[in-house]
């Protein structure tokens, strides 16, 4: 065996991808499984970029901002540890401070449907973990080369850290693609988006009954949106996130 370069990060919660996550590069490997994320480089490679594990770190990032879309939850990420394993099984550590976040767990329910033949049609689970792997793979893509993205991941991320003002930071995510498009209408046609679902993430956002952006105006007139009008809002700025994606996937094909 050759000396390798091996970058180790901890992460909570620990099933946030539900399952081993492998991610095969020219001079490097991730595997994401149960909490733990190991990097394996080239030590050439490594040599030759010194920025590489911020780089590497970077792209971790991205992968959980993926997930997170779907996940709809925070995540804590460490700054990685390094050690360089040789030939001979001897290790040289390297130890870098951690940066810790708060870890709020959510149970989810998931269902199998089988035909008749005992045949899986439909397995959530395994659904939503493909969904994660593929918006995990577009946003490791695309994010540092796009400042929308950038900006939208930025805004739900927000919106996951400060329920507070949830509405309004889901409204931003609009706003950005609304301003990356120039014209509210061409933002609409060219995403497929619906002026009924620009509607329903608008009102809570801007108008009354609800606390939004406006907050104070009407002194005892205001509410809080109730769970179910948070989690339509939450599924209509993931959609919108989502075929951003798509679009900007769909302009990187030749």
């Amino acid at each position: 065996m050759d000396d390798i370069v091996v970058l180790e990060w901890t992460f909570s919660p620990p099933e946030y991808f539900e399952e081993v996550i492998t991610v095969e590069c020219e001079s490097y490997t991730f595997i994401i499984d149960n909490g733990k994320v190991e990097a394996r480089i080239d030590p050439a490679a490594y040599d030759k970029e010194h920025k590489m594990r911020n780089k590497l770190h970077d792209e971790l990032n991205d992968r959980f901002m993926g997930v997170q879309l779907l996940a709809y939850e925070p995540y804590s990420l460490s700054k990685a540890s390094m050690y360089l394993l040789h030939a001979n099984g001897q290790r040289d550590i390297t130890i870098f401070p951690d940066s810790i976040v708060m870890k709020i767990s959510v149970d989810t329910i998931d269902t199998v449907y089988k035909d008749k033949d005992g045949n899986i049609v439909s397995d959530s689970r395994r659904d939503r973990i493909e969904k994660k792997k593929k918006l995990a793979e577009l946003v490791a893509k695309h994010r540092s080369k796009d400042k929308t993205l950038e900006s939208i991941l930025g805004f739900y991320n927000a919106a996951v850290h400060d329920p507070f003002n949830e509405l309004v930071h889901l409204f931003d995510i609009w706003e950005a693609l609304e301003k990356r498009f120039i014209k509210k209408k061409a933002a609409l046609t060219t995403l497929a988006i619906s002026e009924s679902e620009y509607k329903k993430l608008g009102n809570p956002a801007n108008n009354d009954p609800f606390i939004g952006r406006h907050r104070g105006k009407k002194v005892g007139v205001s509410r809080g949106a109730t769970e179910a009008e948070l989690e339509e809002a939450r599924g209509i700025a993931r959609n919108m996130i989502e075929v951003y994606l798509h679009y900007l996937e769909s302009q990187n094909t030749p």
